[in-house]
Parts: structure tokens; C-alpha cells; sequence
């Protein structure tokens, strides 16, 4: 009997035949579709091929004229491609810039290094190693993001009898039990099976108000006598007195949805080998980055691009991380490798590798089912990626993903790459003074002339520039990579590299959540290495300038002077954005606003009832938009009802402005219960989320560029009006009499 089978090529043929675009992809895929190519015989010869003619692309050697050429026609490819959609776009956009970066690096690696003394050498080759370093993140980059797996949720079986039963795991040490309520408020309310779901507090810091806190609400308060291995052992000694078939785990600031089970549950159904599945880690309170920038909610932050491309990436080749949070574990498989891994750090992502090893699944859903709390500083958050830097470090040492059993190619390169990440410090540091070396000491770190340097080196940064954005360009703007790792060069290279030596050193620190800064103020102690940064580069700057002047327009070195003076103002752009970092803003709340339009009531002490919604909700209170001619008493009481579907709940209130259409109330005296339906109706809504993921415009490389500079400027300022400050402030004490 036969089939109605449609192939790639029918179906783009189908949505407009006659377009351009249709018709090119059309052909491809025809191409694509014909059955010789199932014949190994014809994929490995492709393949040698393939790699034939990719070897002669890269080791051709070209004059300047000829690469010019070479270049412009790849960078006009480039720009076609990135004005056609789909993914056989992306791919060819990749090969593109693998092409232009492998040939600047034979290259480098062939034609440039020729070193004559010991100052040249040191330098030039301190330079090439940190080249090496990137090009080698960039080809496993690629190789991670090419084709995100964009895993959709599977529904639970009809018969709720048969669901397994899970327990959630909220570990704590030190935070106040305000940040801990929400979550365990909202994991109470997953939708779930009462009887199959079992939330633990599991408080490392033994606290009497937690006991009885756990104890009103009715859930598992688990304590122990000692707090070996930190988080890894609190959990570890919860699941020997525990025992549903799967573990949850929440950071105890990640307040769960109420459809986290059901969205993440299916796939443990469909899949028997899958041990475990990770979700987002979204935020909904700005990092020091949103916070001192203000760039919360216009553009992404640090970590989205890990949650919203590599670990989609990781998924196609079955090596998704668990992320400590916002996961969902199997407990068999958790047990069968000794529970969570005590020998590193990081003993989420090291966990991960050992349940890989054993030949487990796992899994990655790009759906925010949770919020947390971002660090409230610069220098908690330098502290946590330490944390990070050396946990990776540490695996990398003791159980390196290169080495041993149990794992496939993809699974190797993308743990591996993982860890390479962290190594960043020191080249990033090259890459921020080498520019210093000819302009300071004359030494000539590349053997070429600058006009070869720049047909070489332009076309790979271009490429690599373009094909990213087009990847990641929901997720990570272009030019703010390098920004971040500015912040954080100095500050993770030498633990990791004492970490890689000696895997032994370093311990756990918590990330302290929920915190305020009741006043603005500019933080010298981080600062201090950047600010060296950019005195070294303003030098480096007026030396390229008097040198400029001194040896004449027309000299042989004018073109090489210009070349690292053009370097050396792209440093000082991002040292001055990472001291605008260093700029701590004043955050006065405890509990951040979370914008939301949901629907409300408000009902006063007369018993009139007012229709309206809400603006943002916290916690602690609501902004109201109300009509403009609505006139409240400060401190008067209202009660406020919000709603969900068939679900409402009434809330006694305290009116703290009323003003223009906004109304700001402060909950006023709630119970446990009444917190507990506040959370349901708020934070733990199953859309609470998804509008906040990956809805940002997409990258413009241009705009991205533009907007780093202004933060520099911006920088610059700071740090000029910090330190006239502190020289007034000398001036007054030195003036007073005595």
C-alpha cells in the first residue's frame, strides 16, 4: 500500500513556492533528501572530502590582496546567510567562521612567530596560548550550541494512581526564614498527588524558629549533628531517612510553580534510563550587574545564555548538567552513585558526570518552572563563581570527562567545556594588557605586518562576532562576554589554577540571599583590579599617542601604533564598564517586586468594592492601578483579593501610598495559611515565568557595542566623582583645627 511521505523539501515548497528563499532551501533539501546518502560508503567519503577541501581552504597561502578577497567574499556569504532563517542557515554560518578562525590560526601558529629576543617571545607567546585557549572554547562552543534540542514537556498518564512518589529537598544553612517561607509555600501547592508528596526543610543551621515553623505548616523539618560536605552532605543524610522514588531538590530562595511535577514528571515516564532532569535557574531580583547597570529586564543577564542555550545544546548529546536547583533526580540512580558527589564544590555538575558515567539519561526543559534571588552584591557575586570556578576546576583534576568510562564524544566535549570555561581568568588578562607590549616595551607579538594582522585577525573576530549573536542573541548581547569576564578575571584565575594544581584546597561558602543596601556606595576593594586595568591602559594610550606624534604619520610603525591603540581603547572601554560594576546602588527592599498584571478586588471598611489589577506583587505587598480619582488614607485598611481561575483568596492590607492611578498596599498581619494562598496566587502560578524567558529583542552587535561604551563612560565618571569626594572629604579633616 502506499504512503503519503512528504520530505523537508516538499513541505518548504508547499508554505511559497515562488520566493527566493524557498526556492534555494528547496534545492538544498532535495540534496539532502536523496537515499544515496544513507549508504556509508558516500557519508565517509563526504566526509573526507569535506575535510580535504577544508584543509586546503585553511593552509592556502594568500597574498594580502588575495586574503582581502578571500575575506570579503566569506564576510558577504556570512551576511546573506544571517538574513535567511532556519538552521541549515546557522550551520553554514558556523562553518563560515570555523573556516575564517582556523585559517587566522594556522596562520598565527605558522607565519607569526617568529620571535628574535626573550622580550618578544615572552610576550608573544603568552599571547598566542591565550589565542589558543579561545579558539579551542569557540569550536567546543559551537559544537554545544549548533542545534539546540528544544525539549518539549510530556504529559503524566491519565491514571493519577500510578505516579510515583517524590520528595522535595529545600536545603538551608544561614538564610532568614523569610526568603525560606516562599518555597516551602509554594512546593506545598504543586499540583501533585497529596499522599505521593513529601516536602523536608533540611536546616543545616539547627534554628528553633525553623522547627516550629515547619512544624505549623505540617511538612518534614530534617536536621543533623554535624555540616560535613555542606550542601552535598545535608542532602546526602535526607535521603538515608527518606525514601519516595524521585528527589526534588530547591535552593531554599527557588520558589517552585505549581505545575513544576507535572511539567517535569512525564519524561521519567517516557524515558526509563533518564535519572535526571534540570530546569532553569530564572531570577527574579536583579544581579549586581542589572542592579548597578540598570539594565534589569532590557537585557539579559550573565546566566541566561547557560539556561537558555548551552544546557538546550548539552541536551542533544545527552550531557545536560544538574544545576543544584530546580531539578528533578531519580533516587535509584542517586543512590547507585553514592548520592550527591562530595569530592569537589560543585557537586551538582559532578554528580551529573557520574550518573552519565553509569550510562544514565539526562535531560534539560528550557521552561522557567521556579525563581530565585540573585546575589544582592558584587562581592557576593564574585564570591559564588569562585565557588563555581574552583568546583570545575576540581573536577577537571578528579574525575576529568576526557578521561574514564561510560561517556560518549558529545558527552566528553561538553562536560570538558564546561570546566575549560572557568580557565578564562588568565587569558582574559592577556587579552586586557597585551596591547601594552609594543606600546610600553616595543615588543612585536606578532611577526607580520600590521596590514596582514588585520586581514587575518579581522575576519576571524567578525565571523565569530556575527555567527554568536545569531545564536545566542536572545540570551547574551554581543560585547557583554567580555564585560563579564572582565569583572571576574582577576578574581577566579588564581583559585583555579591552585584548584587544578591541588584539587584538596578550597571549601564550600554559602551565597547569602535576601539582604539590603541601605545605602549607595563605590566599592574600592573589588575595584581595585580593574582600576590598575585602566590606569595601565590610560598609559598605554598617551605613550601610543606621543609616539604617534613623535615618530610622524607617515613612519613604518604608524599602522601597528594605531592597531593596539584601536586595542587598547576597546580595554579601557570594558575595564571602565566593569568599574561601573564595582558602583553598588541602594536596594532598600527585602523582598523584590515581581511586575505582573493579575486581577483584583479591593473591598473597604464601608463595604464598596473596587475592580482593578495588579501592577507587581511581592511577598510583603501590591502595587494596585486603580482610577485616578481614588483618594486613601495612608495607613487605612483595605482588604485585596486576587484570583486564579476558579481559585480567589482575601487579604487584610495597609495602604502606604495612593497617588496618579497607583496604589501601593503592605500586607498587614497574615497567617501562615493566608501566606501559604498568597504564595499559590502569586509566586507559584504556573505561568508566573514565561513571560519573563528569553522575550528580549534579539542582539544587535552595533546597539550591544554602543551600549557597553555608554556604561564606560559611565564608569569613568564614577570613579572620578568617588575619588574628588574622598579628596574632599581628606581636605575637611585636615582643615579642621585641632
Amino acid at each position: 500500500m502506499a504512503t503519503d511521505h512528504k520530505t523537508a523539501a516538499d513541505e518548504i515548497a508547499d508554505r511559497n513556492p515562488n520566493s527566493f528563499e524557498a526556492r534555494w532551501r528547496m534545492r538544498v533539501h532535495m540534496l539532502a533528501d536523496l537515499p544515496w546518502w544513507n549508504h556509508p560508503f558516500v557519508r565517509l567519503a563526504a566526509v573526507l572530502l569535506a575535510a580535504l577541501l577544508f584543509a586546503i581552504v585553511v593552509s592556502v597561502p594568500m597574498n594580502l590582496q588575495g586574503q582581502l578577497i578571500f575575506s570579503a567574499g566569506c564576510f558577504f556569504a556570512a551576511m546573506l546567510l544571517n538574513r535567511t532563517p532556519g538552521r541549515l542557515s546557522t550551520l553554514a554560518m558556523i562553518v563560515l567562521s570555523i573556516t575564517a578562525s582556523t585559517r587566522y590560526m594556522y596562520w598565527r601558529v605558522t607565519d607569526t612567530i617568529g620571535f628574535t629576543n626573550v622580550i618578544d617571545a615572552f610576550f608573544g607567546l603568552g599571547l598566542l596560548a591565550a589565542e589558543l585557549y579561545a579558539f579551542l572554547v569557540l569550536l567546543i562552543g559551537y559544537f554545544q550550541t549548533a542545534w539546540p534540542l528544544q525539549r518539549r514537556p510530556v504529559p503524566m498518564p491519565p491514571d493519577v494512581d500510578s505516579w510515583p512518589s517524590v520528595d522535595v529537598f529545600i536545603p538551608s544553612y544561614n538564610e532568614p526564614l523569610e526568603v525560606v517561607k516562599q518555597t516551602v509555600f509554594s512546593a506545598m501547592h504543586m499540583d501533585w498527588p497529596a499522599d505521593r508528596l513529601h516536602v523536608y526543610v533540611l536546616d543545616d543551621g539547627r534554628r528553633e524558629e525553623f522547627r516550629a515553623f515547619c512544624e505549623e505548616l505540617g511538612v518534614g523539618y530534617l536536621t543533623r549533628n554535624n555540616n560535613a560536605h555542606a550542601k552535598a552532605g545535608n542532602i546526602n543524610a535526607a535521603l538515608a531517612v527518606t525514601g519516595s522514588d524521585y528527589v526534588v531538590i530547591f535552593d531554599c530562595d527557588h520558589i517552585p510553580t505549581r505545575s513544576f511535577l507535572q511539567i517535569c514528571m512525564g519524561w521519567f515516564v517516557r524515558d526509563p534510563k533518564l535519572a535526571m532532569l534540570q530546569t532553569p535557574h530564572h531570577f527574579f531580583s536583579p544581579d549586581p550587574f542589572e542592579k548597578n547597570l540598570e539594565t534589569f529586564h532590557q537585557m539579559p543577564n550573565e546566566g541566561e545564555l547557560f539556561y537558555g542555550i548551552v544546557q538546550d545544546g548539552n541536551d542533544l548529546w545527552n550531557a545536560a548538567f544538574f544545576c543544584g536547583s530546580c531539578a528533578v533526580i531519580k533516587r535509584g540512580p542517586l543512590m547507585q552513585v553514592g548520592g550527591i558527589a562530595v569530592e569537589t564544590v560543585t557537586e551538582d555538575a559532578h554528580t551529573a558526570l557520574k550518573l552519565s558515567r553509569l550510562g544514565y539519561n539526562t535531560a534539560y526543559l528550557e521552561l522557567p518552572q521556579a525563581a530565585g534571588l540573585a546575589t544582592e552584591s558584587l562581592s557576593g557575586h564574585v564570591g559564588q563563581r569562585i565557588r563555581w570556578a574552583r568546583g570545575m576546576a576540581q573536577i577537571c583534576r578528579v574525575d576529568n570527562p576526557l578521561l574514564g568510562p561510560g561517556l560518549k564524544l558529545g558527552q566528553r566535549l561538553c562536560y570538558f567545556n564546561a570546566m575549560l570555561h572557568f580557565f578564562y581568568g588568565l587569558p582574559r588578562l592577556v587579552f586586557l594588557t597585551a596591547p601594552l607590549a609594543y606600546l610600553f616595551f616595543n615588543a612585536h607579538v606578532f611577526h607580520a605586518s600590521a596590514l596582514m594582522i588585520t586581514a587575518y585577525a579581522l575576519p576571524h573576530l567578525v565571523h565569530a562576532s556575527m555567527t554568536n549573536s545569531r545564536i545566542q542573541g536572545r540570551f547574551r548581547y554581543s560585547f557583554w562576554n567580555e564585560v563579564y569576564e572582565s569583572v571576574l578575571a582577576w578574581y577566579i584565575m588564581r583559585p583555579v589554577l591552585v584548584a587544578f594544581v591541588n584539587p584538596k584546597l578550597g571549601k564550600f561558602n554559602v551565597t547569602a540571599k535576601g539582604g539590603v543596601i541601605e545605602q549607595s556606595y563605590f566599592d574600592w576593594s573589588i575595584a581595585r583590579p580593574y582600576l590598575i586595568l585602566l590606569v595601565l591602559n590610560l598609559v598605554g594610550m598617551a605613550v601610543g599617542v606621543w609616539r604617534m606624534v613623535l615618530e610622524g604619520l607617515s613612519s613604518e610603525t604608524f599602522t601597528t601604533l594605531a592597531i593596539n591603540m584601536v586595542w587598547t581603547v576597546y580595554n579601557i572601554i570594558l575595564t571602565s564598564a566593569s568599574l561601573a560594576v564595582a558602583s553598588e546602588t541602594r536596594q532598600v527592599r527585602s523582598t523584590p517586586r515581581v511586575t505582573a498584571k493579575l486581577p483584583a478586588a479591593l473591598r473597604f471598611a464601608d463595604g464598596r468594592t473596587l475592580m482593578c489589577e495588579t501592577d507587581d506583587f511581592s511577598q510583603s505587598g501590591l502595587g494596585l492601578s486603580v482610577p485616578p480619582d481614588l483618594a486613601l488614607d495612608v495607613d487605612s485598611q483595605v482588604h485585596v483579593t486576587l484570583f486564579r481561575s476558579d481559585e480567589e483568596g482575601s487579604f487584610p492590607a495597609q495602604v502606604t501610598f495612593c497617588s496618579n492611578g497607583r496604589l501601593g498596599l503592605r500586607f498587614d498581619g497574615l497567617s501562615l495559611r493566608q501566606q501559604a494562598q498568597l504564595a499559590s496566587l502569586t509566586f507559584g502560578r504556573a505561568d508566573a515565568w514565561i513571560g519573563f524567558w528569553g522575550n528580549r529583542q534579539h542582539d544587535k552587535p552595533l546597539t550591544s557595542l554602543k551600549s557597553v561604551m555608554v556604561i564606560g563612560v559611565r564608569g569613568l565618571r564614577q570613579v572620578a566623582a568617588n575619588t574628588l569626594n574622598i579628596m574632599r572629604g581628606r581636605r575637611e579633616v585636615i582643615s579642621k583645627p585641632r
